[in-house]
This record gives structure tokens, sequence and C-alpha cells, in this order.
């Protein structure tokens, strides 16, 4: 993986963990545009990357965010990771459960001049309803 993008990764990743949404949007370039699951609507940019870091880290002040894989071929990062956290705040409209979850999920980053300008993040929304007690267990 270039220089650049692993270092980006390494900003992106300590950013969340950090839970300080400024690094995080720093990340993300002004024209950035992308798709989450969880949301019905395209994020746009760093205003939509920050109200999106701002749900997640109300809903789940204490996430913390593990690398599992990266794969990266010229400016596309695919980043495998998994999500912890207790579920302390409104998210999807749920109330807090005040449960702990554990939820994997990936990004294909598309990064130019260090920054990401797209992302696709596909997450397993029907492990975190299940961690939350909503879903009976299959």
């Amino acid at each position: 993986m270039p220089a650049a993008a692993k270092q980006l990764v390494t900003d992106f990743v300590d950013a969340w963990n950090a839970h300080d949404v400024d690094r995080i949007t720093k990340c993300y370039a002004e024209t950035y545009e992308g798709d989450d699951v969880a949301e019905k609507g395209r994020q746009v940019g760093k205003q939509g990357i920050r109200q999106t870091a701002e749900q997640y880290l109300d809903a789940f002040p204490d996430c913390r965010l593990s690398v599992d894989r990266v794969v990266a071929q010229g400016e596309q990062v695919a980043l495998f990771w998994t999500a912890r956290g207790a579920h302390r705040g409104t998210f999807m409209n749920i109330p807090p459960t005040g449960r702990t979850i554990t939820i994997r999920g990936s990004s294909l980053l598309v990064l130019h001049n260090s920054k990401i300008i797209s992302g696709l993040h596909i997450w397993d929304v029907a492990g975190l309803l299940r961690a939350m007690g909503l879903l009976p267990e299959l």
C-alpha cells in the first residue's frame, strides 16, 4: 500500500478512536460523496461526514474501531473493520438500550491527494439490531 494511503487509514482510525470529529472530517475532501447502509441519503462533503460521525459517536460514545484487514489498489482502499461500543444514545430512531455491540463492516474508500473523495460503507445492520435485542437470534 502506498505510504500516503497507509497514513490516511491510520489517521482515519485514530481519529474515530479519539472521537475527534474535526480530525475525522480532515480525512475527507470537500467534494466527498458517500453511501452508508444505515442512511437513506448520500453523505455529501465534510458537513455530511460530520453529521454521520456525530450521529454514531452520540449513540455509541465509547465506540472503538479496529482494523481487521486493508486491501489497497491504486487510489482505492478496502478497509475491513470491527466496531465495538455500548448503545447509549438514540440511533436509527432506536432509544438507547445500554447493550454492548460488536459489529463488522467494510468501507471502500477512493482517495485523491491524500483525502477520501468517495466511500461505500457496508456493515451488519441486522447484527446491530440483534445485539440491541430488536431481532431474534436466527
